[in-house]
């Protein structure tokens, strides 16, 4: 029973929340150097999406020459479910003309339109469940066993990126626990974190003062970008508007 009751908390702080659009905590200030137009580094195409079933090659894991060079990584964790989920109305993922990606997924490589960079998928040994209520229930079990789930990709080098980009979705208003032993496993002394997040209507909740105490020699932005799980599809605007004010003129 308290089990259940417990499910039942979460899924009231995840979803019952007034749904919001695309925004961050508090205005930005130019921080990136504005990246060079050039073949070698920002205008390199967008990966095509990955289906359900598929994850997009990480520029930044095991094969350092196919780096852009660039000084950003963009690190995301998803989680597209895979049955009983509408994606018109997008509990977890979009639609796109190239397939299926999970709502994170979607925001980072909007990112990586904008600004360039390398993107990594954060991904785990263990599967995570496709239906949402399973789902649910498999997140808050992590979160009450404080969970470090095994991660099947690693970042090879994090020499050459001064700028870390990291997204997730807001599970039990907290860190997903993947995203724990993503920061017990990388020293981020001295760079910047930009921290984007996709949610229920929660937006970031504490994460960021958590990301700050894991991380506590990098540099946290703390205007992040927030997005609505409803907003998603239609966030490119949001995204565009929220990556130019981190350019530095």
């Amino acid at each position: 029973m308290r089990k259940l009751t417990g499910i039942l908390l979460a899924t009231f702080v995840l979803m019952s929340l007034p749904a919001c659009g695309s925004n961050t905590n508090q205005p930005t200030q130019g921080i990136i150097e504005r990246p060079q137009q050039n073949e070698s580094t920002k205008t390199q195409e967008t990966p095509p999406a990955s289906r359900d079933d598929e994850q997009p090659e990480n520029n930044a894991a095991a094969n350092p020459e196919a780096s852009t060079g660039s000084n950003i990584v963009i690190a995301y964790f998803t989680v597209p479910e895979t049955d009983g989920v509408d994606t018109v109305a997008n509990a977890s993922r979009v639609a796109t003309e190239n397939g299926v990606v999970g709502n994170t997924e979607f925001i980072a490589m909007e990112i990586q339109k904008n600004l360039g960079g390398d993107l990594f998928a954060i991904e785990t040994v263990q599967e995570y469940p496709g239906s949402h209520d399973a789902l649910l229930e498999f997140a808050y079990n992590e979160k009450s066993d404080d969970a470090r789930p095994e991660l099947s990709t690693h970042i090879e080098s994090l020499d050459g990126y001064e700028y870390i980009f990291i997204g997730f979705p807001n599970w039990n208003a907290d860190l997903p626990m993947p995203l724990y032993t993503f920061f017990e496993e990388y020293d981020f002394s001295g760079k910047t974190i930009i921290p984007f997040v996709t949610h229920g209507g929660s937006g970031f909740s504490s994460t960021i003062r958590t990301i700050q105490g894991l991380e506590p020699d990098a540099t946290v932005m703390e205007a992040g970008l927030s997005v609505s799980r409803n907003s998603v599809p239609n966030a490119q605007a949001d995204v565009k508007s929220w990556t130019d004010s981190l350019l530095a003129d």
